[in-house]
């Protein structure tokens, strides 16, 4: 257990007016700092939650990763993985399915509509019938676009957190396809951090790998994965660490996230090992 108020003094030095932080194992939540029960936005956070409710279509055979999807030539795992070739926010095709590591929000659009499609739900309802209220996430809710358009608490996120430690809603080789690379080779631009080769994605969620910079700390296992968003929002799950955390604010993300981020996360997995 981390000590109480631990995470304030980490947090006192970032710009954001207001920041809500917390951290997790798959049994508990470890430390907060700040309104982890105000609903904020998630942007690009929202990704994930859409991604976990693939993941349970996968396994109820509404979709199959490699069924047509988006372009000509791509599929469902395309699609997640950021493979598609889609543009980041337009319909244009920038390159052949499996190609080039392109970070779409277009590609998230296409695979919700698919994924509505198939289920004859929205995909708000799909996600809160089949992730949301199973895991009795009180405050997370998609409010339009699947890419980006979700909001909740940090409260919240650790739950999700927790799940993604140690799934229940899926089964384990289905989370462990889900967080492992797809396309592994694919080279391409990290949003805020450049340009990685290779640039590995899992099935809706940025795998760290040997990235540098990254977003996560350099003491973040190369498994670690997560997603984070253009609000100041992020949640990021080391399964060697057996941590998550996962934080809000009211400050877009921009160069003071990208140096107080990799901090904050070598900071908490320091204290860990030494709790």
């Amino acid at each position: 257990m981390l000590q109480e108020g631990w995470l304030d003094d980490h947090l006192r030095t970032w710009p954001a007016t207001t920041v809500a932080v917390g951290a997790t194992d798959a049994a508990g939540t470890l430390a907060v700092s700040g309104p982890t029960d105000r609903v904020l936005p998630l942007a690009s956070v929202t990704k994930l939650l859409v991604s976990m409710a693939c993941w349970v279509a996968l396994e109820e055979e509404t979709l199959h990763l490699d069924e047509p999807a988006g372009p000509p030539g791509s599929t469902v795992r395309h699609l997640l993985a950021h493979a598609s070739g889609l543009a980041p926010d337009d319909a244009r095709v920038l390159a052949a399915p499996g190609t080039r590591r392109i970070y779409s929000n277009a590609g998230f659009e296409v695979l919700a509509a698919h994924l509505e499609a198939a289920s004859g739900l929205t995909v708000a309802t799909y996600l809160t019938e089949a992730v949301l209220d199973p895991l009795g996430c009180r405050d997370l809710r998609l409010e339009g676009s699947p890419a980006h358009a979700g909001r909740g608490t940090v409260h919240d996120l650790l739950t999700i957190g927790r799940e993604l430690l140690a799934p229940r809603l899926v089964h384990h080789s289905t989370w462990r396809a889900a967080t492992a690379p797809q396309f592994p080779d694919l080279a391409g631009v990290l949003p805020g951090f450049g340009h990685h080769d290779p640039n590995p994605w899992g099935l809706g969620v940025e795998v760290r790998g040997e990235k540098t910079p990254h977003w996560t700390g350099r003491r973040n296992s190369p498994a670690t994965f997560g997603h984070f968003g253009r609000s100041g929002s992020f949640l990021w799950v080391d399964p060697v660490a057996g941590l998550a955390v996962a934080g809000l604010g009211d400050l877009p993300f921009g160069p003071w996230a990208a140096i107080a981020w990799p901090q904050l996360s070598d900071a908490v997995l320091a204290e860990l090992r030494r709790s």
